[in-house]
């Protein structure tokens, strides 16, 4: 599995506008290249972030979820493990400060994976 650069830098981008509050969004793309993000209608806080699927369109490919954690702990908790094994098998978790290395990619079960970051 593989992420744009461009994407990537969205998604850190997103988490700083959203700091101190967590942000959740689902990823997508084509071909095992993640390259785009859905924001469905959510609930933020500082310890948590819901996303309301039921508004998910009818077959769009779910590679997996994104969301950030307004610390510098970037471990999936229980509650990500939950939301990990409902929504396709590529995670990412990104954490204060939000730059280049404050970010982690996990499986569906929560093991730690690497994912390749390209250029478009």
């Amino acid at each position: 599995m593989k992420i744009t650069r461009s994407l990537l830098e969205m998604i850190l981008a997103a988490a700083r506008d959203s700091y101190p509050y967590e942000f959740v969004a689902l990823l997508t793309g084509k071909k095992g290249v993640i390259n785009e993000l859905i924001f469905l209608p959510s609930e933020s806080g500082e310890m948590s972030a819901v996303i309301y699927t039921d508004m998910l369109p009818l077959g769009m490919k779910i590679y997996g979820t994104v969301h950030s954690h307004p610390s510098r702990n970037i471990e999936p908790s229980a509650e990500d493990l939950h939301l990990f094994s409902k929504y396709g098998r590529v995670h990412i978790i990104v954490g204060y400060p939000y730059d280049e290395k404050s970010w982690r990619c996990y499986d569906s079960r929560g093991n730690r994976i690497e994912i390749e970051v390209i250029d478009e």
